[in-house]
This record gives C-alpha cells, structure tokens and sequence, in this order.
C-alpha cells in the first residue's frame, strides 16, 4: 500500500510516531493526540454496540428475574434481548457503523444473553428437579450455542457461497436456539399447563435447541429479504397487528411464534434443498465456455 492510499488518521498517527522518537512529545501533546483520536470517533460507530450490550443487560437482568422466580419478567427480558440482538446489526449497516470491534462484542454478548441466560433460567425453573441430567442438558445447550457462534465467526465472508445462499443460516442462530429452549416456559406462562413445566418436556426443547444450533440444517435468514412496493402497506399492517396481540397477550403470541419459528425449519431446509438442485441443474445446462 503506498502512501497515497492511506487513511488521514493513519498519516496522522505516523506523524505522532516520528515526534515521539525524535523526543519532541511532552505529556501534554501526547494528550493532546489521544483526544483528536477520541474526538474523531463517529457516532454511528458506537450506537451499535450500545445497543449490544443493551441485549446483554437484558440477558443478564433475565437470569436475576428468574434467580427471583419472576418468570413472567424473565421470559420478557430474554425476550427484549433478542429484538434488541435482531436491531444491532441492521443499525450498524445502516449508519456505515460496522466494526471488527462489534462483531466481537455481539458474539460475546450472544454467547451470555443466549447460551448462558436461558441455561440457567430453565435450570432454576424444572431442570433442577432432573438433578445431573438437567444440568447437563442445560450445559450442553450453553456449550452448543458458544460452538455455534464460533463456527459462525469463522464462515464469515467465505467467497465460495453463490448468493442464493447468503439468504440462509447454517444451522438455527443463537437467538433462535434461545427461544426454541425457553418455549416450553413461554407455553406454560399463557396455559400454565403441568404438562410444558416437565423436565422430560423441557429437556426435549433444550436438547432440540442444542441440535439445531450445531446442526447444519439451512434456516432462513430473512437478511435479505426484498419486497415488491404492492406488499409494503400488507406488511406493515402484519406488523401492527402483530405489535397489538404482543400487547394484549403477549404470552399466546410469543408461544405461536415460536411454534412457528419450529415449523419453519423444515420448510427452510425444503427451499434449501430446491434452490440448491436449481442452481446445480442451471450450471450442467450452462454453455461451455470458450477453449483456451
């Protein structure tokens, strides 16, 4: 890279350099430099991640809920985390505010608001009376959801994917792993059925969530979604709607979009599956190209 291309700051900071080993910086200089660097920082660069530890406040104030036994309060807080996990990334697109720094700090956050917070909150709440087993079933989701993210970070801008694809996760997101784990709680806190407050039922949802995390099931992602201009003003009235029965029963709402949040894996993995034989079928059709 030649000088030419470089940014302003790092001019800048190459020109601190030069002062510092010629002697010339005294402490008030040095501070000086420090507060151009803390004055040039943008805003867009920090809402992001302070909507990032927003969902991480709330992961953690969910775990106190539920030390509590306020599962109402708890659920909602684990809830909240994950609207505010869905927001962060969009606002750092949207304002040109996306970090190295804040990718690490949403997959830190995520592993404690969706791994840790659900594991202890459902171990407190039945698992415990499962004794070692619910434990380790609320350990393993814990360790699923890390692995998940991990493998996340690293296929990361993998160039080898064709674009259909990047309409799709590999395996169920931490968020979603979180709300396939606590269903069972939201279930029983709209029908408080003795039935979804089982260790054998709420092992079965926790098992599941760890699956489909470290699984390699395609799960739509819904990044890229696009809508035609006619299907703005539908979509908009889904989501008052959708926005009205949160408030009025938040409970029976949150449960039927978790059911179908489980109904829709397999249709995604089906649209997967399609778009997959297509794209094969388009390229053994394609023309050969020309002999070198």
């Amino acid at each position: 890279m030649d000088d030419k291309s470089r940014a302003p700051d790092d001019m800048d900071d190459d020109d601190d350099a030069v002062d510092m080993r010629r002697g010339r910086f005294g402490r008030g200089v040095m501070g000086s430099a420090a507060r151009r660097r803390l004055k040039s920082l943008s805003f867009n660069r920090i809402f992001p991640n302070i909507l990032t530890l927003l969902a991480l406040c709330a992961g953690l104030t969910a775990i106190r809920y539920g030390l509590n036994g306020q599962w109402d309060r708890a659920a909602a807080s684990l809830v909240l985390a994950g609207m505010l996990d869905g927001v962060d990334g969009r606002v750092a697109r949207m304002l040109r505010g996306t970090t190295k720094f804040g990718a690490e700090l949403d997959s830190l956050a995520d592993a404690v608001s969706f791994g840790v917070a659900p594991a202890i909150l459902m171990y407190v709440w039945v698992m415990k009376d499962a004794r070692g087993i619910g434990w380790a079933l609320c350990l393993l989701h814990a360790v699923c959801c890390v692995l998940r993210l991990a493998r996340f970070n690293t296929m990361v801008g993998q160039p080898d994917l064709p674009n259909w694809a990047h309409n799709y996760f590999t395996g169920v997101p931490a968020p979603g792993g979180a709300g396939i784990a606590i269903l069972p709680l939201l279930i029983w806190l709209h029908s408080e059925a003795a039935f979804f407050a089982s260790p054998v039922v709420a092992g079965a949802f926790l098992l599941t969530s760890s699956i489909l995390m470290v699984s390699h099931v395609p799960v739509y992602s819904g990044k890229h979604m696009r809508l035609k201009p006619q299907w703005v003003i539908p979509m908009m009235a889904v989501i008052g709607a959708f926005a009205a029965f949160l408030v009025t029963d938040p409970w029976e709402t949150l449960s039927l979009v978790g059911i179908v949040y489980l109904v829709s894996i397999p249709l995604s993995a089906w649209s997967f599956r399609r778009l997959q034989l297509r794209s094969q079928a388009e390229l053994a059709n394609a023309p050969p190209g020309p002999a070198l």
